[in-house]
Parts: C-alpha cells; sequence; structure tokens
C-alpha cells in the first residue's frame, strides 16, 4: 500500500514538473484564493486609507502598484478586493452549476415533452444577449455585488444545462447503465448511480472554465456600476476608477486589468488541462 501511494505521488509529481504552465495557473489562483480568504496575509495596508501626500503615486518600492487618486495602495485594493469578485464569481458558477445541473439531468433522462419544454426555456436564455439579460436582472432585484453575481449566474446557466443533457443521452445509452435496467434497478437508483456521477466531468471542466467567465462578466457589470457601492474596492470598479487617469497615471486602470486577464487565463490553463485529462 505504501509503494503504491509513492508511485502515485511521484506520477502526480512528475505531470506536473511536465507542465509549468498549470503549476503557475495554480499558484496564480492559490493566491487569489488566499487574497480573498485572508489578505492580510498578503499586504499590512488598509484599503480604504488615504494618503493625499501618495496621490497618484506609481509603482515602486512603497506602492508595488501604485496609489490611486486619494493616495489608497493599489495592491492592497487590488488584494482585498479579491474577495468580493472571488465570491461574486463563486456564487454566480455555483448557481449556474447547481440550476443546468438539475435541468440537464431533468431534461435529459425524462426525455419527451419534458426534454422539449426545458430545452425551450434554455434556447430562449440563449438567444438573449448575456449583457441585456443581467441587466435586466440587476434592474429586477438590485444592484450589488450578490445581484451581480445572481444575473451573471443565470447568464452562463444554459451552457450546463445543454452539457448536462448531452452527457446525460450518451451516459444513458451505455452497456452497464443497459444492464443495471436489466438486472432490476430503479430510474432513481439508475440516474443516481450510475448516470449521474460519470456525467459530471464535463460539466466541473466546464465550471472551472466559466469560472474566469464569471469573473470577466463581473468585473464588467462592475465597471458599469453596477456592482458594490463605493469604496468597495472591487476589481471591475477599480479599472473603472482609474479610466479618468489614464493619461497621467495609466497603471490605475492598467494594472487591475492586467491582473484579471491573468486570473482568467489561469483558469482557463486549468480547464484546459482537466478537459486533456479526461478519459
Amino acid at each position: 500500500m505504501g509503494l503504491r501511494r509513492s508511485a502515485s505521488g511521484a506520477a502526480r509529481l512528475g505531470f506536473l514538473l511536465r507542465r509549468p504552465g498549470l503549476v503557475l495557473s495554480l499558484a496564480i489562483l492559490a493566491f487569489v484564493f488566499v487574497a480573498a480568504a485572508a489578505p492580510t496575509l498578503l499586504t499590512s495596508y488598509d484599503p480604504y486609507l488615504t494618503a493625499p501626500a501618495d496621490r497618484l503615486a506609481p509603482p515602486g518600492a512603497e506602492h508595488w502598484f501604485g496609489a490611486d487618486e486619494l493616495g489608497r495602495d493599489l495592491f492592497a485594493r487590488i488584494v482585498h478586493g479579491s474577495s468580493l469578485s472571488v465570491q461574486a464569481s463563486s456564487i454566480a458558477v455555483g448557481i449556474a452549476f447547481s440550476a443546468g445541473l438539475v435541468l440537464g439531468v431533468i431534461a435529459g433522462f425524462a426525455g419527451g415533452w419534458t426534454d422539449a419544454a426545458i430545452m425551450r426555456f434554455i434556447d430562449v436564455l440563449l438567444a438573449l444577449p448575456s449583457l441585456l439579460l443581467s441587466l435586466a436582472i440587476i434592474t429586477a432585484i438590485g444592484f450589488g455585488t450578490i445581484p451581480v453575481a445572481v444575473a451573471v449566474g443565470v447568464g452562463i446557466m444554459p451552457g450546463f444545462a445543454r452539457t448536462t443533457r448531452s452527457e446525460v443521452l450518451r451516459v444513458k445509452t451505455l452497456p452497464y447503465v443497459e444492464a443495471a435496467r436489466l438486472g432490476g434497478a430503479s430510474r432513481a437508483r439508475t440516474l443516481l448511480r450510475h448516470i449521474l456521477p460519470n456525467s459530471c466531468g464535463p460539466v466541473i471542466v466546464l465550471a472551472t472554465l466559466d469560472f474566469g467567465v464569471a469573473i470577466i462578466a463581473v468585473a464588467g457589470l462592475s465597471f458599469l456600476g453596477f456592482g458594490a457601492a463605493p469604496p468597495a474596492a472591487e476589481w471591475g470598479t477599480l479599472i473603472a476608477n482609474g479610466r479618468n487617469f489614464l493619461v497621467t497615471a495609466p497603471w490605475l486602470s492598467l494594472i487591475p486589468g492586467l491582473f484579471v486577464m491573468t486570473v482568467v487565463l489561469a483558469a482557463n490553463h486549468i480547464a484546459r488541462t482537466l478537459e486533456d485529462r479526461r478519459p
């Protein structure tokens, strides 16, 4: 048993060493989640403390990412803003994953008019521009981090539903599912024990991929002013605040934008790796 675990650990280590891009992507996401959970471990600056003497200070030894128009440390605001941005993106992916999984499983397993009704509803959501749909939802339920998360979650949910349905349709025709039915397994047992566990792989990959999509969507809605109210340090809000100083202090928008891009690329790389590893 010990030799088997050692061999398994060595294989995982070798897999990571052969993929430095994956290691870097995991490190970037680990940094983001640590920043979201315990930002004070990464910076000692107060993200809301103003310092007029440091107004629009460029990146340097004292302020790694520079300071904004009120002298607030930009690195501290990005780090502390991870909490709101990651929270909103995680809620959005959670909503999309849960709702899409339920609708996709019901549609694929039940078939008939149930499948047709659910998929026509999904088609209606897909026909609407995602930004327009998100704005309509936010207008109905109000501004803030949670409404933005709900709006983004509803917007990306159709992809989860369609992926789940296609996987359920594929898995339920496989020989071992037919054998379970012939062996007397009930429909619920067949679904929960055989179909659902073997249909979740692509959906989990999609959740990792759509985490990056959710980050961009949340940042975009925050940029438009629908996120948390100032002085909250959401990533999209930081980019929006810096657009008034693009000539004199371009780092105010450029650095948060590059940070968001890096996180999204890391999430996408991990999702692609999971997809390649999936049997």
